[in-house]
């Protein structure tokens, strides 16, 4: 295991180790709760149900070109324990 996260996380980091994660380009990321909980909300019938705080991480999701403005949204899920999207660079 790497030094770089010190055990802290259960895999290797994905990144290419040459590549600038700040160059133009489409992202897919996916940012899981701690333990898996079910912090984002529930699935019931196939349908997500988000509760008060996958409401706030959607609206944040949704707010990041605010921030950034080089930076457009792709697709994006808020699943119960786990989010995924697709962010844009475009400096």
């Amino acid at each position: 295991m790497s030094e770089k996260f010190k055990g802290k996380y259960r895999s290797e980091s994905a990144r290419l180790p040459n590549w600038d994660y700040g160059s133009n380009a489409a992202y897919f990321i996916t940012i899981c709760t701690k333990d898996r909980e079910h912090y984002f909300g529930e699935i019931i019938d196939s349908e997500m149900f988000m509760n008060k705080n996958g409401k706030i991480a959607n609206e944040c999701w949704l707010a990041v070109p605010d921030h950034f403005p080089f930076v457009k949204l792709g697709y994006h899920l808020v699943m119960p324990n786990h989010f995924h999207g697709i962010i844009i660079i475009d400096k």
